[in-house]
This record gives C-alpha cells, structure tokens and sequence, in this order.
C-alpha cells in the first residue's frame, strides 16, 4: 500500500464539501439539494464512480466550479467519493442536507481552508484515509478572541 497526500485546489472565496458515497445517482441527489438548500448558491459536484463504468459523473450550476470539481476529484482519484465547490453560500447552509441524502456515507470535511487528502493506494485502486483541513493552532482562545468570534457571529448573522 501506498500513502500520499493529494492537494485540493480551489478559487479563494470557496467553500467545498468532501465525501463518501455509494450510489450513481449521487450527482443528481446532490444537485437537488445544493439548489433547494441555498438558493442563488453557484457550484459544481464531481463524484467518482467505483464500479461499472468507473467515470467522473458531474453536476452544477456555474461551469468554472464544476471544472474545479471535476479536476479535483480526477486528482482524488479514489471511488465513490464526491466534492461539492461552491460559492455565494456556505456549508452550514446546506450541511445537514448533505447528510441526509441517502446515497451519503460520510463527509470528510466542510471547508473554505486550505486541504490535503490523505489517499491510500493498494492494486485494487484508492481510498481516502483522511484529510489535513488548514493548520494547527497556534494558541489558546483568550477573552479578546472570545469577543471577536461572538461580533463575528453576529456579524455574519449567525447569532442575535
């Protein structure tokens, strides 16, 4: 077996969504819930195919990020796995849709920092192991950073 790292390339101002799943009409699924979880969202899906045909299957609305998505899951290369780019909305808004989508096995990360993933390479083909998602800390939270992360959050509108 073989490890590697793979690093994921996407526009600044990005978010992506990282996953697992086990079902050709994960593309479509996902799609459905991208646009009905967070109208105006621009994105594209790119899902790897493990079996059958063994192709990139993708979706979305806005050409330039469903070509990062499908660059980046050519670059994954392991099966049933899917990456979301997007733009214009967030993870959180459309998260727990995501997951509840039947073909979805697990998310390996939801994210606008930096990512590697971490790929296992055997005969049979790839697998992902993992993902490193930004950098470590650099310290603890001190009562200033504690106000700057609540103004955030009321800022951004996720807090009253």
């Amino acid at each position: 077996m073989e490890l590697r790292t793979v690093r994921l390339e996407f526009p600044e101002g990005c978010n992506i969504v990282l996953g697992q799943s086990h079902f050709i009409k994960t593309v479509e699924d996902l799609y459905e819930v991208m646009v009905t979880g967070a109208p105006g969202v621009k994105f594209g899906i790119a899902f790897c195919e493990a079996s059958g045909h063994r192709l990139i299957r993708s979706e979305g609305n806005a050409p330039e990020l469903l070509e990062v998505a499908r660059t980046n899951a050519e670059r994954i290369a392991a099966g049933h796995t899917f990456i979301i780019v997007m733009k214009e909305a967030y993870p959180i808004n459309v998260l727990n849709a995501v997951k509840a989508c039947p073909e979805v096995c697990r998310i390996f990360c939801a994210t606008a920092n930096p990512v590697e993933v971490i790929v296992a390479e055997t005969e049979q083909g790839r697998g992902v192991l993992g993902v490193i998602d930004g950098y470590p800390p650099l310290g603890r939270e001190d009562q200033e950073g504690v106000r700057w992360r609540k103004d955030l959050l009321r800022k951004l509108g996720y807090k009253l």
